[in-house]
């Protein structure tokens, strides 16, 4: 699951929001009062989700946004009348693109639902990016279809055998498709 990190300026205020996700189930990873703190925090985790206030003492929340990674979420909680005034005006009610907002005065399902609505996307996305085939360089893709060409030529196969070879020697070397074809170019004297 996805880590939560909660950032606040004010002490006070990271541990009553901190306690609040506790209490509903969430395990927070961090409570940060600055923005470098949590950037800190985030680098150690990898991925999940900043539940954070729009201004520390070291930066604004979209500044914050910016130097997070792609798989970090941000959930902004702020008075109304802050969204509208915080951003640009061009961006939904203020908000910048890419972050969920909830309002002040804080509803405790409010806040529940649209955390549960964020680490559900973050599980999507991670879900998807592993379901993706691995991306090849061309010279990936060169040596790949040199080792097969190299196959069908002084073996008699044809592609589709070939490859296959390739995939079953990689698998029972332990070894990735790329590295199997380079091997066999080299074994073979290409």
């Amino acid at each position: 699951m996805a880590g939560v990190i909660v950032v606040f300026p004010k002490a006070d205020d990271v541990k009553s929001i901190r306690n609040l996700l506790i209490r509903n189930g969430y395990e927070v990873s961090a409570a940060c009062t600055s923005g470098a703190q949590a950037l800190s925090a985030a680098d150690r985790l990898g991925a999940g989700v900043i539940v954070c206030g729009y201004k520390y003492p070291d930066m604004m929340y979209e500044e914050l946004y910016e130097n997070l990674s792609p798989s970090f979420a941000m959930l902004l909680i702020a008075s109304a009348l802050s969204l509208i005034h915080i951003s640009e005006p061009t961006i939904g009610e203020g908000v910048a693109e890419g972050v969920v907002s909830v309002t002040m005065p804080l509803k405790v399902h409010e806040l529940t639902g649209s955390l549960d609505m964020v680490l559900h996307q973050i599980e999507r996305r991670k879900k998807k990016r592993r379901a993706m085939p691995p991306q090849r360089s061309d010279q990936d893709r060169k040596d790949i279809l040199e080792a097969k060409q190299l196959l069908m030529e002084r073996n008699h196969m044809t592609e589709e055998e070939a490859h296959r070879y390739l995939q079953k020697t990689s698998m029972d070397s332990g070894t990735n498709l790329v590295e199997t074809a380079q091997m066999l170019l080299t074994l073979m004297d290409r």
